[in-house]
């Protein structure tokens, strides 16, 4: 049975890290998911920029099943959102806010993160039932302070902080309270090898951080 969006929603909050995926080929996503697995990161979503995104998170799917948590990204209106959930996404992240988009995911229990760039934005994206606020294009801008200046006056507001974040600096965006981040070229770019030794140091960086802070 497909997970539901509590369930999802958790499992992204668990890891804490996701690649962002942009691919050619429905090979290379099976690759990059691969190293992802190997390393500890089984999270990805693939872009809705390129047209063959449906068919690249189905063969995620087929292949590695409920191994890897797989999503849709740059989802920006109604349409695609239902296709990508069609095609198998478990979650839905978009550079923008939609309504229509979050009927579509709340219908079909599936989380749904809208970038946001302004505290009325991700309050109404809470209104409208986001999994998480999506903190884009402003996470590149305004780096890890931008997590105190949403979560001090609605520290209950789940952020999913996407740019600008690397292998030096993802223990600040974890201490400072983000929920999941997402990663480019960092779990995407090299052989699968490659992927998933840069996916181990996330995955080291993110437990040994949260342990830390007694999370």
């Amino acid at each position: 049975m497909k997970m539901q969006k509590a369930e999802v929603t958790e499992r992204l909050a668990e890891v804490g890290a996701f690649a962002v995926v942009r691919v050619e080929t429905v090979e290379r996503g099976l690759e990059i998911a691969d190293g992802l697995l190997r390393g500890g990161v089984p999270a990805m979503e693939i872009s809705y920029t390129l047209p063959n995104a449906g068919e690249v998170i189905s063969g995620i799917q087929d292949r590695f099943g409920d191994e890897m948590l797989v999503g849709a990204g740059t989802v920006m209106e109604a349409a695609t959102a239902r296709l990508a959930i069609m095609a198998g996404s478990e979650f839905v992240v978009s550079n923008m806010e939609s309504e229509e988009v979050a009927r579509v995911c709340n219908l079909y229990q599936v989380p749904y993160a809208p970038g946001c760039t302004t505290v009325t934005e991700a309050v109404k994206g809470l209104e409208m039932g986001a999994a998480f606020i999506k903190c884009f294009p402003i996470s590149n801008t305004y780096g890890v302070q931008l997590v105190k200046l949403f979560k001090t006056p609605t520290p209950w507001m789940p952020l999913m902080a996407s740019g600008g974040i690397n292998l030096e600096n993802l223990s600040e965006w974890v201490r400072a309270g983000v929920d999941t981040c997402g990663m480019g070229s960092l779990l995407t770019k090299g052989s699968a090898g490659e992927i998933a030794a840069n996916a181990a140091e996330v995955r080291r960086i993110v437990d040994e951080t949260r342990a830390e802070m007694g999370a």
